[in-house]
């Protein structure tokens, strides 16, 4: 199963995260099969590539708790 999930970066006190899609099994830094966007929870700075977060969640794909959040404020969950 594929899983839409954060990916952190940054140094201490700073992190910055990548929205990626990584295989369920494989631990939170492990090789993302796809970077599909950029959260920045200090700036409150988003960025998404929308089209291919869409063809992700068609082919079955599950975003967690916090990726799905991200994905309802900006507008593509309802």
């Amino acid at each position: 199963m594929i899983k839409l999930r954060l990916k952190r970066y940054g140094r201490k006190q700073k992190p910055t995260y990548r929205i990626i899609a990584i295989d369920a099994k494989s631990r939170r830094e492990g090789r993302a099969l796809k970077e599909v966007g950029f959260y920045d929870p200090i700036q409150n700075n988003t960025r998404l590539d929308i089209p291919s977060i869409l063809d992700l969640l068609k082919v079955g794909a599950q975003p967690t708790e916090t990726v799905k959040y991200i994905l309802y404020k900006a507008g593509i969950l309802k």
